[in-house]
């Protein structure tokens, strides 16, 4: 009898919890295993029935017969024809079902679904492998839902996806379109269906899958049999929902392996992920009721439960309360995160992502809802199988910087005799791999070419492909012809055709080189302009009548110095009637130049124009001007020799400046390029080289009559060599890598990549190249001495604007003195009238006293004396106003 809660003081002990399972599935055994696993108060009671879960007839007997018992919930499977019915009677009647089959999609919020959905993850793992073109093969149970999420993003991003039904393929007709896909060279293949049928699929693959790539859409990569499909060597990823590393999961299994071990006959399997995720249902549930029996909810069904089959339906009225206590729990399980949302789908789980190796599967990376796809692969030791049993051969080739013989190379033995940045580059390589190698140079010197007649590869790259040596460190450039014979790791340094000229020879600067940044056609301009704003300026002051002005009252200030001499021309001219004023004009035509010269040099006047005022929107401007052409000129005037930018300049440039090439070099489908091979072809003298040394000897010795075209790792390096007399200009002509190259199929291939991509983020190879091309080089940072890299202007450069500044000064001091005699002279003159007229006004007085001898008497009894200048500043003559203004002008 099963006796549910109540608000009283009576709980009960037992839970009734129901089952539909096919006959004798590995999760009707794991349900058994999770309920004995679980003897706390309120025990779980299961009520099962095997049955068909195909069969809807089944179904539903089986369905309503455990509701009519009082079952408080149902665990169970089903597949895609009694899904449908399943939802329909748990949505009418309120009994929550809790499934580890395939998810689908619904609302129903009283089905739980276990297992988590693989739509996000898979378009994940499409989107890192790039995959735009694939066959998509899947089950009509699961893969439908899928399916028709990739065909929404292949609509939307022009993907080609090609899906095939599973269901519908026998094995004869499989085994075809296994052969019609390899035809095809559809290598790109995503398999999407259950466990046992999956592995049926992957027994059936007998084709050479090196070139293949599978995606498996299910959650048990490890539960697969994977023993004959890893012989043939396939590229195989897959999701892995179970952490068998954990040690609860393994605990647990070891539990499961010995569960009811005497009845059985065989071994027991290990838990699939199917498994793990009935533990963890049976453990939600258990979760769930022990919630309810603490918030003491009455979930008693009392009486008869009903009909399940009657119309309308009667639901049961604490199904509600159950089915919230379901969705509302959180707990750690086998399959990691266990959590619901609304619509009873599972959410926050996290998926791990497998690869099949030729030793076993291993861990790539990880998808979570909130990180999306994180990829953790990481090169393992225990991957590359032999790499620590022997000694490898690593081939190079003698090229400086790369590899180098050491200075005392005799005092040392194997790898020691050699430096560069090869050398260092290998070291770091066989460090992060952890294997041992030798170095060995090439036989022949060179660096790898296929012969014309005998389509035999010589160099380096033929001592790989014929197996004289497991790996070439060097400067070996990747090209498509070498590529399709050996293998390339990532380019360990970039690179492209540059030019090497002479570094032409620094000019001097003269005296006037400040004259330098405007032409000569400028200069003479720009006296004109000056000449011509002045006449302007003087015409135009001449016939505005602003610019005239009248003679004011500032002489009177000298009549009061010299007031003898007034009085004494007074009585002459009482009869005169006062004359017009008169009117003077400030700009005549030394003025006019004297403002406008003001102007020019931004220094101002005393006096300015009342109209026509046009110059000093021009010369702000021109000064502007002169001073950036000065930084720019200085800074590109250290060559007396042009230099050619980029590959067309120096094309056009060809008939003054031959440049050449290694003969080994091939010709260009670039109309440019192939017009400067069809140049290098027909030039006489020959413009070909036949060693780099030989170009780089023939650049010194043509004193900038010739450019050689070279590799622009080689040409810094060369430019920081001794006698530091070359440079390289322009840009590259095209772009290509150094690769560290092994034979087809070397397991070396994987790990020295890794290696190359590991050291190229720690900026090793970076450092290595600032230590062979920049500090151990002799020519000083940019190559050369440092001081002809500044763009500071010297001395040397504006010398001029001082020797100009010093003779104005001496010319400025030789017309003050000009004029300070002139003057002098002038007011000498002055003065001595002066005193004549006052010396003929004393005379004039004796006389007149003469006639009056009782003296001097004016009116009224007052003594007349005569005004003659006071003594003091005033009192001088030559200290007067009027000279005073001449100094001043003088001055000016």
């Amino acid at each position: 009898m099963t006796v549910g809660f109540s608000n009283g003081t009576s709980l009960t002990s037992n839970i009734n919890i129901g089952g539909l399972f096919p006959t004798g599935s590995h999760e009707y055994e794991v349900f058994r295993f999770a309920l004995a696993q679980h003897q706390d108060v309120p025990k779980l009671v299961p009520q099962v029935d095997m049955v068909d879960t195909g069969s809807s007839f089944a179904m539903t007997y089986a369905f309503c017969s455990q509701f009519s018992k009082g079952v408080y919930a149902i665990m169970g499977l089903y597949d895609r024809r009694t899904v449908n019915m399943l939802m329909s009677f748990c949505s009418s009647l309120h009994v929550c079902f809790v499934t580890p089959s395939f998810p689908v999609q619904t609302n129903n919020q009283f089905v739980l679904q276990l297992r988590p959905q693989l739509q996000e993850p898979l378009m994940a793992l499409l989107d890192h492998f790039y995959w735009t073109r694939f066959v998509y093969m899947y089950s009509s149970d699961s893969g439908l839902i899928v399916l028709q999420k990739i065909l929404d993003t292949a609509a939307e991003r022009g993907w080609q996806v090609t899906s095939v039904n599973l269901d519908t393929q026998t094995e004869p007709a499989f085994i075809k379109l296994l052969a019609y896909l390899d035809y095809k060279k559809e290598f790109q293949i995503v398999i999407d269906c259950e466990l046992e049928h999956l592995n049926y699929i992957l027994n059936l693959v007998n084709l050479n899958l090196k070139n293949y790539h599978f995606i498996l859409a299910n959650l048990g990569f490890l539960d697969l049999n994977v023993t004959e499909l890893q012989k043939l060597a396939p590229n195989v990823t897959g999701f892995q929902l179970v952490d068998r590393s954990d040690p609860v999961v393994e605990k647990i299994n070891q539990d499961w392996m010995s569960f009811d071990s005497k009845d059985l006959k065989l071994i027991r399997k290990k838990l699939k992920y199917t498994g793990a995720l009935t533990y963890d249902g049976v453990n939600v549930m258990a979760k769930a009721f022990q919630n309810l029996r603490q918030q003491r909810i009455d979930i008693s069904r009392r009486g008869n439960a009903g009909e399940c089959l009657a119309n309308p339906p009667a639901p049961w009225g604490q199904g509600i309360d159950i089915q919230r206590a379901l969705q509302q729990v959180r707990l750690k399980g086998l399959t990691g995160h266990v959590q619901f949302d609304e619509r009873g789908h599972r959410t926050n789980y996290t998926l791990t992502v497998m690869e099949l190796s030729h030793i076993g599967p291993r861990k790539i990376g990880f998808w979570n809802k909130t990180k999306g796809y994180v990829n953790t692969a990481v090169n393992r030791l225990q991957d590359f199988v032999g790499l620590l049993n022997r000694t490898y051969i690593v081939t190079t080739i003698l090229e400086a910087p790369y590899m180098m013989l050491k200075k005392n190379a005799n005092q040392f033995v194997g790898n020691d005799r050699y430096e560069g940045y090869c050398a260092e580059l290998a070291s770091e390589i066989a460090k992060h791999v952890g294997f041992t190698y030798q170095l060995e140079l090439v036989g022949d010197g060179k660096y790898g070419a296929r012969d014309p007649d005998t389509k035999m590869w010589n160099g380096m790259v033929g001592e790989l492909v014929h197996g004289k040596a497991d790996m070439a460190v060097a400067p070996l450039t990747i090209t498509l012809a070498r590529e399709e014979v050996i293998d390339f790791t990532k380019p360990f340094m970039s690179l492209g055709i540059s030019i090497m000229i002479k570094k032409p020879t620094k000019s001097k600067p003269g005296v006037f080189s400040f004259l330098d940044p405007l032409a000569y056609e400028i200069w003479m301009c720009i006296v004109f302009a000056y000449i011509g704003v002045s006449v302007v300026l003087f015409l135009v002051s001449r016939f505005s009548p602003y610019e005239w002005q009248s003679e004011d009252s500032d002489d009177e200030d000298e009549a009061g110095v010299y007031s003898a001499s007034r009085r004494f021309s007074q009585a002459q001219n009482q009869q005169k009637d006062k004359e017009t004023p008169e009117h003077t004009n400030d700009f005549g035509i030394f003025n006019s130049l004297w403002f406008s010269l003001g102007a020019f040099m931004q220094q101002g006047c005393d006096i300015s124009p009342r109209s026509g005022c046009i110059i000093d929107f021009y010369q702000p401007h021109q000064n502007l001007s002169y001073d950036i052409t000065v930084w720019v000129l200085e800074g590109v005037r250290e060559f007396t020799q042009p230099v050619y930018m980029c590959f067309v300049d120096l094309e056009k440039a060809s008939d003054r400046i031959p440049w050449g090439v290694l003969r080994e070099y091939g010709r260009s489908k670039i109309a440019v390029f192939e017009k400067m091979w069809s140049y290098m072809r027909s030039a006489e003298p020959s413009v070909f080289v036949k060693s780099t040394n030989e170009g780089v000897i023939r650049v010194r010795k043509s004193k900038g009559k010739y450019a050689y075209l070279l590799e622009s790792s080689m040409n810094e390096y060369i430019e920081q060599r001794k006698p530091c007399d070359t440079m390289k200009v322009g840009g590259n002509l095209d772009s290509k890598g150094y690769g560290v190259a092994t034979p087809k199929g070397s397991p070396l291939r994987n790990p020295v990549n890794l290696a190359v991509l590991k050291l190229n983020e720690q900026g090793l190879l970076d450092k290595l190249k600032n230590r062979w091309w920049y500090d151990k080089g002799e020519c000083g940072i940019g190559g050369g001495d440092s001081k002809d890299k500044t763009s500071a202007l010297s001395l040397s450069n504006v010398a001029g604007v001082f020797y100009i500044l010093i003779g104005g000064l001496g010319l400025a001091m030789l017309v003050a003195l000009v004029e300070f005699c002139y003057k002098s002279r002038i007011e000498s003159r002055r003065m001595k009238d002066l005193i004549n007229a006052a010396m003929m006004s004393a005379s004039l007085g004796e006389m007149a006293g003469a006639a009056a001898p009782s003296g001097l008497e004016g009116e009224n009894g007052r003594v007349m004396v005569h005004d003659f200048p006071k003594s003091g500043a005033q009192g001088l003559p030559c200290m007067s106003k009027a000279a005073g203004l001449g100094l001043s002008s003088t001055a000016m």
